[in-house]
């Protein structure tokens, strides 16, 4: 793979460089690292009572021979403690913890005593099926896993200087280059699910080796070309799936479900298993900017506008179905049924930061904050303890008792799951903001996320200290202070995303109105900086109503609630059930209310609406002929972020709208 410049495109500041200091998101990393991750080592450890087994440790303990036993859990099991290793090390780059460090030391230990001398590692196929590694990558995710552990190994080595687990990771990543390519004796395939791609561009920038990034390359080129390897592979095993052992199936594998059913260079419509597409389209944008290919570049663009502008809701998920946890078509956003995975929207910010470091456009930005202030946080409870796995738009939780159809929609967070990818996933993004609010080229500071922080980097050949202020997301007020600005000449520039959703949008230089130029939805504004100089930014607060597109039928004749960032919902705890008899009046006046008890220090919205009730004489009828009497009722709606931390109840996002 040919490299263009590396300097030539704004990277994302490492951690180390970048302290949180921030009201609203202080709290949150403070939660993971005392919080979550504590916990999620006890999961790990099989330690919380009444919770799913997790069964991870327990089978890094067998496979190294410390101890008998069979495998336990799903095939990928060990990402879990990957991904928490992975939120470890960024706690301990933002915050120095010896006794967290000792734990993670010797969880690594145990990783390496498990990894085979030829640098396989898996315990499922150390354990269950020594003899089957590398047969069935539709199904068994070994490279999926693979990449997790790499990205644990790179973010532990660059927070603590350790390289016991890069070691680790550099020896199975060597194992699969010699497994895997166009070479004679080689496995011409790739993994059912992407992960592995993303992971190797990060072990490539981490060892400057540029073999894995070839190896990137080669797993996304080799992906969707014909004859397909996913039905060779099915053909070789008999056609037999890891999920029913022992049926011979008549279909062969779901090509559009792995995203491969043509070349990826080809692909214009976001398909198949939502979490393993947003994972590949990142890989792409990685290696569309690593490499110059204009090609990969305009397949990234094409599927970011049908994900987020067809097939994305508006708290920033994915996936319309239960059914594969995937994609359906074009506009088809039900409300009562979406999946809409934790892992998903992660894996959507993870897309968008990723073409930002391509081309600066606010819409990324603007979709990763979405994401992020709405479904990701969202997934965890104010606790640290319980989780969602899906994200619903809408609640009826005698629905999700007795419907089948509905079983995946939770009313209340759940301790932890048999399938556990989503909570240390959130602990990992959440432990790494720093990543996504900022980015630098050689002479330009982007502020993608408006997240108080202190940041310290080279511009124009000049140190400087960047402070970011933020009152966000309930206050409107962003400033990037200059803490140092080291003796030179060097003009720099200061870029702050301005967001589709403020109406006015104000800017002022050292406390003076200033007119910054604005491009793709970023204010720029370049001089030659000193210490003490402000770029301060004013946004427009006021809550509005969003609308979707006339296609989205699931949505017709609804309204949706939004302030700032924060997408709103409608609880039962406020507003009373049933909550589908509930409209609010057009044209009536948003008002912002101030949260009480478990949503203290919130902004909530008021406004007038109508509750339909059953007229008098009803009768207790299913049917009849008088219409419902519609009485009118104050409307309460919370930030869909902070539903369900109160009593188990229904919600809803979109609600009718009536004159």
């Amino acid at each position: 793979m040919a490299l263009r410049n590396q300097t030539a495109f704004p990277r994302p500041l490492a951690l180390k460089n970048v302290s949180i200091q921030d009201d609203y998101w202080s709290p949150y990393i403070k939660l993971v690292r005392d919080t979550v991750i504590p916990y999620q080592w006890e999961a790990l450890n099989d330690r919380v009572a009444d919770a799913e087994p997790s069964h991870a440790i327990r089978n890094f303990r067998i496979a190294a021979g410390r101890e008998e036993g069979s495998f336990g859990g799903f095939v990928f099991q060990d990402t879990d403690l990957y991904k928490w290793l992975e939120a470890v090390g960024y706690a301990l780059a933002a915050t120095p913890d010896a006794d967290l460090e000792r734990v993670a030391d010797e969880a690594i230990a145990l990783v390496a005593a498990a990894q085979q001398d030829d640098g396989y590692l898996n315990t499922y196929f150390t354990v269950a099926e020594p003899g089957k590694r590398w047969t069935n990558l539709t199904d068994c995710h070994e490279l999926y896993t693979a990449g997790h552990l790499i990205e644990a190994a790179v973010a532990y080595a660059g927070a603590t200087g350790k390289i016991a687990l890069l070691n680790v990771a550099c020896r199975l990543a060597d194992h699969i280059d010699e497994t895997f390519g166009d070479r004679p004796g080689q496995i011409r395939g790739y993994d059912g699910h992407q992960e592995i791609e993303l992971a190797l561009v990060k072990l490539y920038e981490a060892t400057g080796e540029k073999r894995y990034l070839d190896l990137a390359g080669f797993f996304i080129d080799e992906r969707g070309r014909q004859p397909s390897f996913f039905h060779q592979e099915w053909e070789a095993r008999g056609r037999i799936s890891y999920w029913t052992p022992g049926v011979v199936q008549q279909t062969p594998p779901s090509l559009s479900y792995h995203q491969a059913d043509k070349p990826v260079r080809e692909q214009e419509v976001a398909t198949g298993h939502a979490v393993r597409a947003m994972y590949m389209y990142a890989a792409m944008a990685d290696l569309a900017v690593r490499s110059g290919d204009d090609s990969l570049l305009a397949a990234c663009r094409r599927l970011w506008a049908n994900t987020v502008r067809k097939q994305m809701y508006v708290v920033g998920s994915v996936g319309s179905t239960h059914h594969g946890e995937a994609f359906t078509f074009d506009y088809d956003l039900p409300n009562d049924t979406n999946y809409s995975e934790t892992c998903a929207s992660i894996g959507l910010m993870m897309f968008a930061q990723r073409m930002l470091q391509n081309e600066v456009k606010s819409e990324y930005g603007d979709v990763m904050e979405r994401a992020l202030y709405n479904t990701v946080t969202a997934g965890m409870a104010k606790d640290g303890k319980h989780f969602f796995y899906v994200n619903p738009m809408e609640v009826w939780p005698a629905a999700s008792a007795g419907n089948p159809g509905k079983h995946h929609v939770k009313a209340v967070r759940q301790k932890w799951y048999g399938c556990a990818c989503c909570p240390p996933n959130v602990a990992r993004l959440l432990s790494s903001l720093g990543h996504y609010a900022f980015a630098a080229s050689e002479d330009t500071l982007f502020a993608h996320l408006h997240i108080g922080a202190e940041a310290n980097l080279t511009l124009a050949g000049r140190q400087v200290g960047v402070r970011m202020e933020s009152g966000l997301p309930w206050a409107g007020r962003v400033g990037l202070t200059i803490t140092e600005a080291a003796a030179g000449t060097g003009e720099f520039t200061l870029a702050i995303r301005v967001p589709a959703w403020s109406g006015h949008t104000s800017f002022t230089l050292n406390g003076e109105s200033v007119t910054p130029h604005i491009r793709d939805g970023y204010a720029y504004l370049r001089r030659q900086w000193q210490a003490g100089d402000v770029f301060g930014m004013a946004l427009d607060m006021k809550p509005r109503r969003i609308y979707a597109a006339a296609e989205v039928r699931a949505n017709a004749g609804r309204v949706a609630l939004q302030r700032g960032p924060l997408v709103y919902c409608l609880e039962e705890a406020d507003n009373g059930a049933p909550l589908a008899g509930l409209s609010i009046r057009a044209g009536s006046e948003l008002r912002e209310a101030a949260g009480e008890g478990r949503l203290a220090g919130a902004i909530l919205i008021e406004t007038d609406g109508l509750r339909l009730e059953e007229p008098a004489n009803a009768g207790g009828d299913l049917y009849r002929s008088e219409p419902p009497v519609r009485i009118p009722q104050r409307i309460v709606a919370v930030p869909y972020t902070l539903w369900g931390n109160r009593e188990p109840g229904e919600m809803q996002v979109w609600v009718r709208e009536e004159t």
